[in-house]
């Protein structure tokens, strides 16, 4: 049918056709993130710990590329004369790290269901600590994803000067990059970061064993920078020199950033769920330790010197650039920089720091997911997408770590400063409550769990509570004044938003809540039906109204155009149509203005009455179909859906391109091929 000159007045709404629009959107939605997955095929994407490894661990397995460095780093703004404290400060860390592994080894047995530091802080310590551990971990998390690109495009932008103006629009793209990947699911973007993530630790782990091999040979490696003095930057001494080693050790912290994965992502692993997070924790632990204690012990013993600027090296060339410290040890362990093993080392290091923001896209979406479904983020959050991930978190994640690339220019050394915090927080509190766990267990005449393992746990929780709620202290003293005050202010900030959202849910849940007696009905139902035309979507529309039974019903058209009013009311009265029309005059041509008006006049009679309006609506079948027609009546919807006791009834009528686009749509289902009886359907099969 026609619908020439449908709309004078404004009172016919239009919409497109879906279908065709979504279909073509959804290709290349298809090719980059891939076919959704059904429900009951989320048992097929849980991991093996072969791919939970470089999932959920990229992110401290990264740290070693750095960790050393940033030691040293401290370290030399005393000069070499403090170089000496840099096994003591890495013996620190690695104790620590150690102390934190068994820590979160208890936490992945006691609460399987996933959510780390905020699931346990929940269950012990009550909804505000659990809420600041929330907090702390969001924070980090974006932290994470941000500098861990910076730092991955920055080796890559050493590689390739060129790249150095670009670098904002190069770390965005990553991001892009490994959102699409982990868009595509869990499962995949194991898959595709396994190979990064066990060649960064291979060729790592070649590095150490022929460093040692050469030590013990006689002919140990030597560094570039072994003959380059330091210039300190100030005279330390006494108590300063235990501050620079303080804050030392709070930079080789890094270190244990994404430890706490793990945990919280519980369960997207194989069964034993539990047991399988536990012992990946575990191997983590143990590759990370070797690897951190090997590169500080060749960077010591092959006199890898590095300053904070390459113009306090004594006898450095014009001109030096300084290379990272990993870069530096490959270089004399493989005997330049020319050579197989340095460019292995180099070209696995840049691809691992990227990917070790894949840890906090496990993390975050996982925490946020639980913040959704216990009503402190937006629910949405808590639901999985069409490839079975949390896409929403995943989104909102990338989006957050690109405007803080933008904001900081991709800057690592800037970025660096705001890390950690969050993640010793957290820490602190996971540790606390699983005390209090432990605590409440022995309590407990029924427990299962033998006393004396309790109570070794406990002991091993609280030694890491009070372990890292000193590092807490340190890392924020040390690190305050550099920028870890942004964080101490965005904490607090997502902290409030937190408890604000919840306070929304919880007024909305009580307003919805019936009352005893229920909803009691209306006395009266007022119904208009907007007419712009006389034609089979106005006519369907009254048919509808009409088939309600309202109390009354009534015509209402906007008389904007006296001669097409006119027109409008003498076609009415020779159709005999069974329904009065009312004509309001709008001098100013307004169509919003006069219905508004008459529907509060209704409302004026009776304030327990409802006023139904009918909306004729034409659907077609495509987009540029839509710009075609007058949608002033949209903005009159809207308008009407904030009046109270108003209901707006849409009334679609579907046009000949809408009717032919759902036909081509259709198609004959395919046979579905026999099953033996229990086999599993597996992701890809038909159905």
């Amino acid at each position: 049918m026609g619908v020439k000159g449908a709309s004078r007045s404004g009172f016919l709404t239009v919409r497109p056709r879906l279908a065709g629009g979504v279909k073509v959107l959804e290709l290349p939605k298809r090719l980059l993130v891939g076919r959704p997955l059904r429900s009951e095929w989320l048992g097929d994407t849980l991991l093996p710990k072969k791919l939970a490894l470089p999932v959920f661990c990229s992110d401290p397995l990264s740290s070693n590329a750095y960790a050393t460095e940033e030691i040293l780093l401290m370290l030399s703004l005393g000069g070499l004369a403090l170089l000496h404290l840099a096994p003591w400060v890495a013996a620190v860390v690695i104790a620590l790290l150690l102390v934190v592994v068994a820590s979160y080894r208890q936490t992945c047995h006691a609460y399987p269901s996933g959510g780390g530091a905020y699931a346990v802080s929940r269950a012990n310590l009550g909804r505000n600590a659990s809420l600041v551990a929330a907090s702390a971990l969001l924070v980090d998390y974006v932290l994470t994803v941000a500098v861990s690109v910076a730092a991955g495009v920055q080796n890559i932008v050493s590689a390739f000067p060129a790249l150095a103006p670009h670098a904002v629009a190069v770390s965005i793209g990553m991001i892009v990059v490994l959102a699409l990947m982990n868009l595509r699911g869990v499962k995949e973007s194991g898959t595709a970061f396994a190979v990064p993530t066990y060649g960064f630790i291979a060729v790592v782990l070649v590095m150490i064993v022929t460093g040692f091999v050469r030590m013990l040979a006689g002919n140990a490696p030597q560094a570039e920078s072994a003959s380059y003095g330091i210039v300190p930057a100030s005279h330390v001494t006494g108590l300063a020199v235990l501050l620079l080693a303080m804050r030392a050790f709070a930079s080789g912290c890094t270190a244990l950033t994404g430890v706490e994965a793990v945990s919280n992502g519980v369960p997207n692993f194989k069964p034993p769920k539990s047991h399988n997070a536990a012992a990946t924790l575990a191997i983590m632990g143990g590759v990370t330790v070797a690897m951190f204690a090997g590169i500080t012990v060749l960077a010591l013993t092959s006199h890898v010197h590095v300053s904070d600027t390459p113009s306090r090296l004594i006898g450095a060339p014009a001109g030096y650039e300084q290379r990272t410290v990993i870069a530096q040890v490959a270089g004399a362990v493989f005997g330049g920089y020319h050579t197989v093993g340095f460019f292995a080392v180099q070209a696995f290091t840049a691809a691992i720091l990227v990917l070790a923001a894949n840890t906090a896209f496990n993390g975050f979406p996982i925490l946020a997911s639980l913040l959704g479904h216990d009503g402190f983020l937006p629910r949405q959050f808590s639901r999985r997408g069409d490839r079975l991930v949390y896409s929403n978190g995943i989104v909102i994640l990338s989006a957050l770590a690109g405007l803080l690339i933008w904001v900081f220019h991709a800057s690592t050394t800037r970025l660096i400063q705001l890390y950690i915090i969050g993640v010793f927080v957290s820490f602190t509190l996971s540790q606390a409550g699983m005390v209090v766990h432990w605590t409440r267990q022995l309590r407990e005449p029924a427990s299962t769990q033998s006393k004396p393992s309790m109570h070794r746990s406990r002991a091993i929780n609280g030694f890491g509570a009070v372990f890292t709620a000193v590092v807490l202290v340190v890392v924020l003293i040390t690190k305050f004044t550099h920028g870890a005050w942004l964080v101490v202010i965005a904490m607090p900030a997502v902290f409030a938003l937190m408890k604000g959202i919840r306070r929304y849910y919880d007024r909305v849940e009580v307003e919805l809540t019936p009352g005893p007696g229920g909803v009691t009905l209306p006395p009266r139902v007022f119904a208009i039906v907007l007419v712009s035309k006389v034609h089979t979507p106005t006519l369907r529309a009254l048919a509808y109204a009409r088939a309600t039974r309202p109390t009354s019903l009534t015509a209402v058209t906007v008389a904007t155009d006296q001669e097409a009013s006119d027109a409008l009311l003498l076609e009415w009265t020779e159709r005999e149509i069974p329904v009065p029309l009312k004509v309001l005059h709008s001098p100013y041509r307004d169509v919003t203005g006069p219905v508004l008006e008459y529907v509060k006049d209704l409302r004026r009679t009776g304030p327990r009455d409802l006023v139904a309006v009918f909306i004729p609506e034409y659907v077609v079948g495509h987009w540029w179909e839509a710009l075609l027609h007058n949608q002033s009546a949209l903005r009159l919807k809207a308008r009407l859906l904030f009046q109270p006791g108003v209901m707006v009834i849409n009334v679609p009528w579907q046009l000949g391109s809408a009717e032919v686009l759902e036909a081509r749509r259709i198609e004959p289902p395919a046979a579905l091929p026999v099953r033996k009886a229990g086999e599993r359907v597996r992701p890809g099969s038909p159905v």
